[in-house]
């Protein structure tokens, strides 16, 4: 076989087959505690699980499916080594590459550094220079990882000439401990544009601010900003300031603000 020759490529006998599929089960076990609640949880017969971890035999599709959907793994596992389709499976963030710069600790937050729950957050709009966006941000964690939901301002989709739906307005993103603060990257649905922030905590009654500052992606244009200040206040869970926050959300004057979030904005203060 040429060097450059795929291992997928490779003509495999039956008992090889079944050898790198038996080899993939045995890993995936590996991250269960035994055997025998395995196969409680899949509802197959414990000798003959123990005949798919030897290679001795394959599962029929429907119990192929099972194990899959166990593992959340896919068919390959019957004819491709675990590590190949992991390594395949990887996105550019958790590659290999980047394993010295940034990894899932980076992600995974404590809440002393950034809590979970509501944020109220303002700035100034990228698309009017004199005026200002407010609105919410839900910050949540998954998986020991940290993710951000929030919606686009109404009037500034449709300025856009785009449908002001749900789906359309909705951005997610992710939260990376930084020195001194935190960083955040959001994307609109399909990564059709994105936007970077960091925030550090600022003095308050409560230590529930935040400062920092926000950037887009977007070409160079006279009369749109492209970075700006930015202001988060964490909420937690206070139904009664998330509801009137989210009343409040959109496009607004400078009068309009949140007090203490004028205070920080600085609006007759160029950013730099």
């Amino acid at each position: 076989m040429s060097p450059n020759s795929s291992a997928t490529n490779t003509i495999l006998s039956p008992i090889e087959l079944r050898a790198v599929f038996g080899q993939n089960l045995r890993i995936l076990c590996q991250k269960h505690s035994s055997i025998s609640s395995i196969c409680r949880d899949l509802g197959i017969n414990r000798t003959q699980f123990n005949r798919y971890l030897s290679g001795e035999s394959f599962p029929r599709p429907d119990v192929l499916h099972r194990i899959c959907t166990f593992f959340k793994t896919d068919a390959r596992i019957l004819l491709e080594p675990l590590q190949q389709i992991e390594a395949r499976s990887e996105g550019a963030l958790s590659h290999p590459e980047m394993r010295e710069y940034f990894g899932p600790k980076e992600t995974d937050i404590l809440p002393k550094i950034f809590p979970s729950g509501f944020f109220r957050f303002s700035r100034h709009s990228f698309g009017e220079k004199n005026r200002f966006v407010q609105g919410l941000i839900f910050v949540y964690k998954k998986n020991y990882q940290m993710f951000l939901r929030g919606m686009e301002a109404k009037e500034a989709v449709a300025g856009q000439g785009l449908d002001a739906n749900a789906k359309t307005r909705e951005f997610r993103g992710f939260v990376i401990a930084q020195e001194g603060g935190v960083a955040m990257l959001a994307f609109r649905r399909g990564s059709t544009s994105c936007s970077f922030s960091y925030l550090s905590p600022t003095p308050s009654f409560q230590n529930n601010f935040w400062l920092g500052y926000t950037t887009r992606t977007f070409p160079e244009h006279i009369n749109c900003t492209r970075v700006t200040r930015l202001v988060f206040e964490h909420l937690g869970q206070k139904c009664s300031e998330i509801m009137a926050t989210a009343r409040q959300a959109g496009i607004c004057e400078s009068d309009n603000l949140w007090p203490y979030h004028r205070t920080l904005l600085r609006p007759n203060e160029a950013f730099s």
